[in-house]
């Protein structure tokens, strides 16, 4: 549910600036925010998934319609993530945060004036077009603070954050929607995303780190770009685009589905849908904090970037297809339980493992607007998934066949997806033929 590690390669670039002395206690302060900002960021995901039962009940909604609704979030998710990513280099990571803290803000206002379907979608649509480059962009100002060998523990962080805000904020945004109504939860996430933004104007900065904007030491031009055509078609690209596809489709169904499944399939009570929701995210977590540092490990004894990252995402994509396949046909209600939150909390790992690989074969000053592009591709399935599970499960027989019908399409997605990132990501051998070298600095961390 959480839903965008790494070592010595988590990111290269060609020769480049003399790095001034990091500020270690600015670097860490920025990451408590970005931290925050993606707490923050998967609330705002969240909520409408958790209020789904009241707002169908008390609109009326039929499940098409809903899913319509909740696809609606990603309808320019993935063109506004390409698009700031390609202004990543010109514009400052302190003002693009900022800007979309204010429209996190502005985004839940709509349905507060009139509760209808139009402005639940032009909520989502605007919440979607600001939340579409938030992971990546996040990622790119973290890692202006870390010099390569040290973002392993700050990605899993960053990452961890979106974990961290569906474990705090399904509870939370849950007593409010039962003791308060569904549009008190909408009322508090625009007035946190607006604090966010004042206090991030304050306190973030870009850091040493930003190979984009330096001068070189030696006074001599920096490196000119490589295509994007050649950035794009290596295996490495590819396959960290096609882990985050896999992983995205499930987050995707979270969000919008997993609440209302837990309701009205299993028959849980509100309360007992935002302990199972946390549970999950939870376990997303565990894995976070501890994935990315044994990555960090196993590149540090020599191992390969394609085994420790490159495989470890593809592998967590797959068992998580497996178990997704598997818990709407079992029939003991913890073993169920304890495959949801596989299915569900396992891909969380693939997110910064799929950053990690594909920040090793792109030039530091090319890193946002390829981590822009890698968003808009790997998250398509948010446009997709909720809008077809809804479908489905109108056009089944019973509630409880659609549902395993749009569980097996996502098993067999994240399968497909997970075998291809396995198969054809190869860092070193990219990072090579794209002349390429690992950026070594000195830190304090």
């Amino acid at each position: 549910m959480a839903l965008p590690s790494s070592a010595a390669s988590a990111g290269l670039s060609a020769p480049g600036p003399a790095v001034r002395p990091p500020d270690r206690r600015r670097a860490w302060l920025v990451t408590a925010m970005i931290v925050t900002f993606m707490v923050v960021n998967f609330a705002d995901k969240s909520v409408l998934g958790l209020a789904a039962v009241p707002i169908m009940d008390e609109l009326g909604l039929s499940n098409g319609t809903y899913g319509l609704i909740s696809s609606s979030f990603y309808l320019l998710f993935s063109l506004s993530g390409l698009v700031v990513g390609f202004f990543s280099s010109r514009v400052s990571s302190r003002t693009m945060l900022f800007v979309m803290a204010l429209l996190w803000a502005v985004a839940q206002l709509p349905v507060l004036a009139v509760a209808a379907v139009p402005t639940l979608i032009a909520g989502r649509v605007l919440l979607g077009v600001a939340e579409g480059p938030a992971a990546s962009m996040s990622m790119h100002a973290l890692y202006k603070w870390f010099p390569p060998e040290r973002r392993g523990l700050p990605s899993a962080l960053q990452i961890g954050g979106a974990a961290i805000g569906t474990l705090v904020s399904a509870p939370v945004l849950t007593w409010l929607i039962t003791d308060f109504g569904w549009r008190s939860a909408y009322a508090a996430l625009a007035v946190v995303s607006l604090l966010w933004a004042l206090v991030w104007w304050r306190t973030g900065h870009d850091g040493p780190y930003e190979e984009a904007r330096a001068p070189r030491a030696d006074g001599a031009r920096p490196p000119k770009p490589l295509p994007y055509r050649r950035l794009l078609l290596t295996g490495t690209m590819a396959g960290s685009v096609a882990s985050a596809f896999g992983a995205a489709w499930a987050l995707a169904l979270a969000h919008a589905w997993l609440p209302a499944y837990l309701r009205t399939q299993l028959g849980l009570a509100p309360q007992a849908v935002a302990t199972a929701i946390s549970a999950v995210s939870a376990l997303s977590l565990v894995l976070l904090l501890t994935v990315s540092p044994l990555m960090d490990a196993l590149k540090a004894r020599g191992v390969s970037s394609r085994w420790s990252s490159g495989a470890a995402q593809g592998v967590a994509v797959c068992v998580a297809g497996c178990a997704m396949a598997a818990f709407p046909f079992t029939e003991g209600g913890v073993v169920r339980l304890v495959l949801i939150g596989v299915a569900f909390g396992t891909v969380a790992v693939a997110i910064p493992l799929h950053y990690v690989t594909a920040a090793e074969v792109v030039p530091a000053a090319q890193r946002g607007a390829v981590f822009g592009i890698v968003a808009a591709t790997g998250t398509l399935p948010g446009l997709i998934a909720p809008f077809v599970t809804g479908h489905l499960i109108d056009a089944a027989d019973s509630a409880s066949a659609g549902y395993a019908t749009a569980f097996l399409v996502a098993a067999a997605v994240m399968l497909t997806a997970g075998a291809s990132a396995v198969a054809v990501i190869r860092p070193e051998r990219d990072a090579r033929r794209l002349g390429l070298r690992t950026e070594r600095v000195p830190s304090s961390y």
